[in-house]
C-alpha cells in the first residue's frame, strides 16, 4: 500500500509539473546600444510566433542592424541575409504566410513582418525574417476617416489598372489612352465618376473599405502609430517595455534609403516567464481554449 501511495504521489507531482510547463510562454528581449526592448508574440499569429522564436533561439539575429529608420513611422531590422560571412544555406529566402488579425494594429510599438509589395506579393505573404517596430505619430479620427476614404479610392485604381490590362477592355483602353494624350482632365474625371466604378464593380464586386474601430481610433489619437499599415501586414506582436529605446532608434540621423548613418546592431535572446505573470506584467490576455 505504501508502495501504491507513492506511485501516486509522484504520479501527482509529474502531472502538477507538466501543467506548469505548458503555462509558461517566451517574450523576447532586444538588446541594443540605447537599451533594451522587451517584446510579447500573440499566439493568434502562430506562424510568425513559431519562426521569430526560432529565428532569436538559433542566434541569427544576433550581430543583424536596424538598416531602416523612418521618425515618427517604424524602425526596421532583423534582414539576416546582410551578415557578413553568411553561407548560402544559412540565409533565409522562405516567406511566411499572412496571419493579419483584426483585433491587432499598428499602434506605437507593435512588432511586424515585413513584406514586398502587392504587385509581386499580392498574397501579402510575410519576409521570412525582416521586422519591423511601429514609431508612429498621433492621428485625429477626422484624418483617420479621410484616411480610410483614400484606400477605396487607391484600391479601385489599382483594380482599374489591372482591368485596363485585359484584352476585352482593349477599346475602353485605347479611350483612355486618348484622353490622356489630349489631357482630358474633365473626360477622364467623368470616366473615373461613373464608367470606372461599375466596370471594376461588374469585373471584380465591390470594393472593400477598411474600417477603423473605436479601439483604434482612440490607441491612435492617444498613443499614435501607422494605421495607414493596419490590413496590410501582418502584427504578431508589441513592444512592452523599452518604447523609450524605440525612440532613440527611430530619431538618429540617416542617409540614402534611411539607412543610419551609424549602425545600430541588435541581440535577441529568450526569456520564459508564465502566461499568468505575462497577462499581469503586460496586460495580453491569452485566447481562450476552444473546449
Amino acid at each position: 500500500m505504501k508502495n501504491r501511495n507513492s506511485l501516486i504521489l509522484v504520479f501527482s507531482l509529474l502531472i502538477i509539473m507538466a501543467s506548469c510547463q505548458t503555462s509558461k510562454d517566451s517574450i523576447v528581449v532586444f538588446h541594443t546600444k540605447y537599451g533594451d526592448m522587451t517584446a510579447i508574440l500573440y499566439e493568434e499569429t502562430p506562424k510568425h510566433k513559431e519562426n521569430f522564436l526560432e529565428l532569436v533561439e538559433s542566434g541569427k539575429y544576433d550581430s543583424t542592424i536596424f538598416h531602416r529608420v523612418i521618425e515618427n513611422f517604424m524602425v526596421q531590422g532583423g534582414d539576416v541575409n546582410q551578415k557578413k560571412g553568411l553561407e548560402e544555406e544559412e540565409k533565409v529566402n522562405y516567406t511566411i504566410d499572412a496571419e493579419i488579425h483584426p483585433d491587432f494594429w499598428h499602434v506605437k510599438g507593435s512588432l511586424a513582418a515585413a513584406r514586398q509589395g502587392d504587385n509581386v506579393n499580392p498574397e501579402k505573404k510575410s519576409s521570412g525574417s525582416q521586422f519591423y517596430i511601429i514609431h508612429g505619430q498621433k492621428f485625429k479620427e477626422a484624418d483617420l476617416l479621410q484616411m480610410a476614404e483614400g484606400s477605396v479610392y487607391q484600391q479601385k485604381k489599382m483594380k482599374l489598372r489591372e482591368l485596363l490590362g485585359m484584352k476585352k477592355y482593349a477599346n475602353i483602353r485605347n479611350e483612355v489612352m486618348e484622353m490622356q494624350k489630349a489631357q482630358d482632365m474633365e473626360g477622364l474625371q467623368n470616366f473615373m465618376e461613373t464608367t470606372a466604378d461599375s466596370l471594376v464593380k461588374q469585373e471584380f464586386g465591390e470594393v472593400e473599405v477598411y474600417q477603423f474601430s473605436n479601439a483604434q481610433i482612440e490607441d491612435y489619437e492617444t498613443i499614435g502609430g501607422a494605421p495607414h499599415l493596419d490590413g496590410e501586414y501582418t502584427v504578431f506582436g508589441r513592444v512592452v517595455e523599452g518604447l523609450n529605446v524605440v525612440d532613440s532608434i527611430a530619431t538618429v540621423r540617416t542617409a540614402g534609403a534611411d539607412k543610419p548613418v551609424k549602425d545600430i546592431f541588435l541581440t535577441a535572446e529568450i526569456e520564459k516567464m508564465s502566461k499568468k505573470k505575462i497577462t499581469e506584467q503586460y496586460g495580453y490576455e491569452y485566447p481562450k481554449e476552444e473546449k
